[in-house]
């Protein structure tokens, strides 16, 4: 039937009893063809049609209904957001005043330790020089001690004889005296 040329086509299907040409309207086809379309489209809008508006129409809700959600989710981030980092803040803020803080206290306690140092030193330094005074007096005294000793020795060899102790000590002794408070 591929060889079949046009017309031959249009014959046999006018010998069949169909139409013959593809623009010619038959009332009959025509009136059906309309007739099975109004009755679909008025199942369609009786039965179909309240049920797509209804999915249609729930669907809607639910879309709505997460777009809400979303807004109040993407507000309470922002929320959630501002506080954190207002938290953030205060505690960088708080961790600056405890850091201020304890450098303070740090050097507080190392000018206390100075202080402390220093007069333990000081304590050291009176203690030695009355130490050194101590025995600055004690050598004083053995000194004199001496002299009188040497003193007493030196006279007896060159007067020959020995003097009274006790009384020839006192002499020499204040003789001494008297020479250390003109020095």
């Amino acid at each position: 039937m591929g060889a079949m040329s046009l017309p031959v086509l249009a014959i046999l299907r006018a010998a069949e009893g169909g139409p013959v040409s593809p623009f010619e309207v038959e009332f009959g086809l025509f009136f059906w063809t309309w007739l099975v379309f109004g009755v679909l489209l008025y199942a369609l809008y009786k039965y179909a049609y309240p049920a797509i508006l209804g999915a249609t129409e729930e669907r809607e809700k639910r879309i709505a209904g997460q777009l809400a959600d979303a807004e109040r989710l993407n507000a309470e981030a922002h929320t959630l957001l501002a506080e954190q980092q207002k938290l953030s803040a205060e505690a960088r803020g708080a961790a600056q005043a405890l850091l201020a803080d304890a450098r303070s206290a740090a050097e507080n306690e190392r000018a206390a330790t100075l202080e402390k140092v220093q007069r333990e030193q000081e304590a050291l330094l009176d203690r030695a020089r009355r130490e050194i005074a101590s025995e600055k007096d004690r050598a004083i005294v053995a000194l004199r001690q001496e002299a009188v000793e040497l003193t007493l020795a030196a006279a007896s060899k060159l007067i020959g004889e020995r003097l009274d102790a006790a009384g020839d000590r006192k002499l020499v002794e204040e003789y001494l005296a008297t020479l250390s408070r003109q020095a």
